[in-house]
């Protein structure tokens, strides 16, 4: 007797395919059913208390509660043919094993905001450190019977002998000699305001008065004499405030600002930017100034810039070819410092701001943004885009001193007092 069942009382297979069959037609795919889950029912509802179950859908879009099939039909939150349990980020946009993903937006933003912060606390603080670092010890309240200021801004820029702080051996290398205290070896004013910039070289032979004036140590006050003599014996007498106080006196300009250079200085400045090249236009050789150069274009040392400023005996015209080297030179090294080469890199930057401002003299008011805007006027100076010249001079007095060329310096004057284009030559 056979006690296989024939059927399962409860399956209903139609044509028999499935489970046991012998027909040769495989079986369909069948669906896997998907939970869908509901809210489950209050505490003590349901049946009997039972919590209510999730409803089941089986692909087909046919649904029920439980194992009875009876239900609300298909739930589109599954079924969706999502792998679930992969190591892909979700769709919320949370990264690889449910990490939230980088907020690249918020990160370039706190970068940015640091980088800002950085900048601006060091440019601040390199502002603070350089202007320590100025030597104000001119004092220009000091000077009397001053003229009018006009238009624009006068720098009255001066390379004296100073030896302060050199060694024996610095002064042997450097060809200054030994000799005490402090003569002025050039001196220039600068023009800068709303046009083109005028650079003005001021022979340090050039015959002036000294006028009345007030001792820069004493406070006493000395009454002009009409006393004549040469435009460098006003430093050497009382310093830098004589010197203003000769200028304009002499030639009815107000100056603004005060700048010195010394010796040393200028050449620590030259070394700190790796040189300067310039066209030298003639051979020169001069056993007093240590210069020893050929003819063209070169690049110069501290020591050998220091020379070709100094020269006079070996040029033609002495001390007026002089000062047209001191300019072009001023120029060119103004020109140097000012490249991005040497601003935007810190390693050049820094030793030169070092350097120079250790070595600069200025007066109490000057700034940084003052010293800044007189390297730039004399930057463009040596661009062609301003104007350089000697004070007119109209010939020579009895004891070799040079005579300036009064209509023509008063001419100058008015021009650079109202800030127009200078017409005035000079050579």
């Amino acid at each position: 007797m056979n006690d296989w069942p024939q059927a399962w009382p409860d399956d209903d297979r139609g044509n028999g395919y499935g489970r046991g069959s012998a027909n040769a037609r495989p079986e369909s795919a069948r669906v896997m059913r998907q939970v869908r889950r509901g809210q489950g029912a209050p505490p003590g509802q349901g049946y009997g208390g039972v919590p209510r179950q999730p409803s089941y859908v089986d692909g087909q879009g046919h649904g029920g509660h439980g194992a009875g099939g009876h239900g609300d039909g298909y739930d589109s939150g599954y079924n969706t043919g999502q792998v679930y349990g992969g190591g892909g980020g979700g769709h919320d946009g949370s990264g690889p094993g449910g990490r939230p993903a980088p907020n690249w937006r918020r990160r370039i933003k706190v970068t940015a905001i640091t980088l800002v912060t950085l900048l601006v606390v060091t440019s601040v603080a390199t502002y603070f450190w350089a202007d320590s670092k100025l030597n104000r010890d001119v004092d220009l309240s000091k000077v009397i019977d001053r003229p009018e200021a006009g238009e624009g801004t006068n720098y009255l820029i001066v390379g004296s002998d100073s030896r302060e702080g050199m060694t024996d051996e610095q002064k042997k290398n450097l060809h200054t000699g030994s000799a005490e205290g402090k003569r002025t070896d050039s001196m220039m004013i600068l023009h800068t305001g709303g046009g083109s910039p005028t650079l003005v070289s001021l022979p340090r032979d050039s015959n002036i008065t000294i006028p009345s004036y007030k001792g820069s140590d004493s406070g006493k006050l000395y009454q002009g004499t009409g006393r004549q003599t040469k435009l460098n014996a006003a430093y050497a007498e009382d310093g830098p405030e004589l010197l203003v106080r000769t200028v304009e006196a002499n030639t009815g300009l107000h100056i603004d600002h005060y700048v010195e250079i010394g010796f040393a200085g200028f050449a620590n400045i030259v070394d700190s930017v790796g040189g300067v090249e310039i066209d030298i236009p003639r051979d020169i050789k001069d056993k007093k100034s240590g210069a020893d150069f050929k003819k063209g274009k070169q690049t110069l040392n501290g020591e050998e810039s220091l020379a070709f400023v100094r020269t006079r005996y070996a040029l033609p015209g002495s001390d007026l070819d002089r000062t047209k080297n001191q300019q072009k030179f001023l120029s060119a090294l103004a020109n140097q410092v000012a490249t991005p080469g040497t601003v935007l890199n810190p390693f050049k930057l820094y030793p030169t701001m070092g350097a120079g401002l250790d070595s600069l003299i200025v007066d109490e008011d000057m700034g940084l943004w003052d010293l800044a805007s007189m390297f730039w006027a004399m930057k463009d100076v040596s661009g062609g885009d301003g104007t350089s010249m000697n004070m007119p001079i109209s010939g020579s007095t009895g004891n070799g001193n040079l005579q300036w060329d009064t209509a023509k310096v008063k001419k100058l004057v008015e021009e650079l007092k109202n800030d127009e284009t200078v017409t005035v030559s000079g050579k």
